[in-house]
């Protein structure tokens, strides 16, 4: 009896929702890759936007900032959405609001209505990444979840990434309407497909939500973000007290958040439960994924192009061809890496990528208007593979430590911070370009843009030494110990 049960099939392989897993986490990654491929693809379009909007560098940055501020303010309320509704309502709701949002961008008059539908396409994708990694846990085997998670990597580094190839390509030949006309079909399908599909098992709680943390939440983040995105608005001889006064509403906003948290999660009535960080690979992993994230966006999708563009007068079309091999090496990197993390960890994977971060960011500082495009493209490469090889690894380590009824806790923390860190480090480079630019009006050029880079390169620096806490194999928690662990206190 005992060999007969032993040559069976595993009762995961005979569970019909196991056998969905592939077709349901199909569905998700589809969907969020066309919703945060909006992320970054107006990046390469920032300078005509200025022209066409009538608006400075420093203000047209909020069409990037602005869509991942939204979507910082909007994830924490996730952990809520997750628990007191079903998969299937979340996703319809995310992907109606995704596709208005969408729309009101595609017919915008002026500024402020385009940045009202980017910030409406953002709270329909806020509420997507964490239902797609909360699945991941759900539906996917431990032993499995890495290679799985280099997918969802492919989502969540790789759409960023190839937005600026592919808003060149629209630019080149279309406006930068069409941009969101092309996406809009996309969301409407993957509404229709998720609809029909998307059948998850949960058991909704009626749990109250906590408006004040919401309010601090996004007064918090919008505070700091938005006294940082104003220093180069105000390089001009403004006053200075302008940009710090939000900065330290925002970081007594979040102090008091935090406190808040602390003392709800005692009776598990937090909007944002903060006992994930009792977990030191947790911890870890977001002390990397925040310089990891300020560089994917903030340096690659909108400095990069910046630089092509405005110092070497590439067209729009091929400052985004440029980008495309080091997304492209993201992508191919996604699912290897993450095979490759189920035998071996994170740490042979993880400190490799912190110093291809560093050497690339460090080589990008180099860079002038003589330097070819070549070498432009191979510097973006290295950057990329680095990035890679420290993602997927992080992420799966960071979810995969804590218990069950933290883990939709855990993927709103990391995705919040994810964004928080993109929109914080767009805010902080396109202001020292701002700043270090020798033109009046505050346009980037080559002197500016390189004093970002180094500044990029100092944060680098830090995920390198962060890399070096990162635990090795050794210690990695067996198959099915996560759902064991005791509740942290």
């Amino acid at each position: 009896m005992t060999t007969s049960t032993s040559a069976t099939p595993t009762a995961a392989d005979r569970d019909p929702t196991t056998k969905r897993a592939g077709l349901l986490v199909g569905v998700l990654v589809f969907s969020a890759f066309v919703m945060i491929l909006n992320e970054t693809i107006l990046s390469v379009a920032l300078r005509d936007l200025t022209v066409d909007l009538g608006v400075s560098t420093s203000t047209v940055q909020w069409l990037t900032s602005g869509f991942l501020l939204t979507m910082a303010v909007v994830i924490p309320t996730t952990g809520f959405l997750l628990e007191r509704f079903t998969p299937r309502q979340i996703f319809v709701v995310s992907l109606t609001l995704f596709s208005l949002g969408t729309l009101l961008s595609a017919i915008a008059p002026g500024f402020g209505v385009l940045l009202v539908g980017r910030i409406v396409q953002a709270c329909g994708t806020a509420v997507m990444l964490p239902l797609l990694m909360t699945s991941v846990m759900r539906l996917v085997p431990k032993e499995r979840r890495g290679a799985t998670m280099g997918t969802i990597t492919i989502v969540i580094a790789v759409a960023p990434a190839v937005g600026p190839t592919i808003g060149g390509a629209v630019l080149a030949g279309l406006g930068w309407r069409w941009m969101f006309w092309i996406v809009l079909p996309l969301a409407l399908a993957a509404l229709v497909i998720g609809a029909v599909w998307l059948r998850l098992d949960s058991t909704p709680r009626a749990v109250p939500l906590d408006v004040v943390s919401v309010l601090l939440s996004a007064i918090g983040f919008g505070g700091v973000l938005y006294g940082f995105s104003t220093f180069g608005e105000s390089s001009g001889g403004g006053n200075p007290v302008r940009p710090w006064a939000p900065i330290v509403v925002g970081v007594v906003a979040l102090a008091v958040f935090v406190l808040r948290q602390m003392r709800l999660q005692r009776d598990d009535r937090a909007l944002l439960d903060l006992r994930p960080f009792t977990h030191r690979p947790f911890s870890v992993a977001i002390a990397m994924s925040i310089p990891l994230f300020m560089c994917l966006i903030g340096a690659s999708a909108i400095l990069l192009p910046l630089y092509l563009q405005t110092v070497m007068g590439t067209s729009t079309f091929v400052s985004g061809l440029a980008l495309l091999p080091g997304g492209l090496v993201l992508g191919l990197l996604g699912r290897p890496v993450g095979a490759l993390f189920d035998r071996v960890g994170a740490r042979p994977l993880v400190i490799p990528g912190a110093v291809a971060m560093t050497v690339s960011l460090g080589l990008f500082a180099t860079l002038g208007p003589a330097s070819s495009l070549s070498a432009v493209i191979g510097i973006h490469v290295l950057l990329m593979a680095g990035l890679g090889l420290m993602m997927t690894p992080l992420m799966t380590e960071s979810l995969g430590v804590l218990p069950d009824h933290l883990t939709s806790h855990g993927s709103a923390i990391l995705s919040t911070l994810q964004q928080v860190a993109g929109a914080f480090g767009t805010a902080v480079f396109v202001t020292v370009a701002a700043l270090g630019t020798a033109d009046p009006s505050g346009t980037p050029d080559a002197a500016g843009l390189r004093a970002a880079f180094v500044v990029a390169g100092c944060i680098g620096v830090l995920a390198l030494v962060a890399s070096l806490f990162v635990r090795g194999r050794s210690a990695s928690l067996p198959p099915g110990a996560a759902s064991s662990l005791p509740t942290a206190r």
